[in-house]
């Protein structure tokens, strides 16, 4: 397992070592006390979602806001995705600033982002399926999203898929527009709850 911070600050990506033999493939595709190590603290486990996705099903940019927020670890156990990252926190240095990830289930990766932190990916093939655990549970009245092709952020979509995306991300308000309703978590809030993870004195 080789762990890799990307251009957003605290997310990062997971290569992982696939075993195969005539019998198939192992793959150990989580490991907390790695990356516990790698980003300083470790992964709160309190729900662990799966979604299947036909060709070209686009879910994002999806975050939560701080304190608790919600960090992800994703993998794709079947087909494949493109994942994508994007720092959405009021303040950052980095505000804007997107990574997408190949997640392919012949070459094995995984993608870890902190609470804070936008998440989309967009599906390359019929039936491919993305499992994520996640640092706290799902509530509605702390979601929020970003539309996952405002002009703005110009997240890097391949050009041959043909986009589907559910109604409640096509109605997402722009980065921009979100920021004005103040919708978007900050990065004082952000450092905090790493401070308070990581067991660090958050002043």
């Amino acid at each position: 397992m080789e762990i890799r911070q990307l251009a957003v600050p605290d997310a990062y990506a997971i290569d992982l070592v696939a075993h195969g033999d005539a019998r198939g493939r192992f793959t150990e595709w989580y490991r907390a006390d790695l990356l516990a190590e790698a980003t300083g603290a470790a992964l709160p486990l309190a729900q662990a979602n799966h979604s299947v996705s036909a060709r070209g099903a686009l879910r994002g940019v999806h975050f939560a806001l701080v304190p608790p927020g919600q960090a992800k670890y994703v993998y794709c156990p079947a087909g494949r995705v493109l994942d994508v990252v994007v720092d959405v926190r009021v303040d950052s240095p980095t505000f804007g600033v997107s990574e997408a990830v190949l997640l392919d289930s012949e070459q094995p990766r995984a993608v870890y982002l902190a609470e804070g932190l936008g998440h989309a990916f967009v599906s390359l093939a019929d039936g491919s399926s993305v499992t994520y655990l996640v640092s706290s549970g799902y509530d509605p009245t702390r979601e929020f999203g970003v539309h996952p092709l405002d002009p703005e952020l110009a997240l890097p979509w391949p050009g041959d898929v043909e986009f589907e995306l559910s109604a409640k991300d096509t109605a997402a308000p722009t980065l921009a527009e979100a920021r004005e309703q103040g919708l978007l978590p900050t990065m004082a809030e952000c450092a905090a709850r790493y401070a308070e993870r990581r067991g660090a004195p958050t002043a």
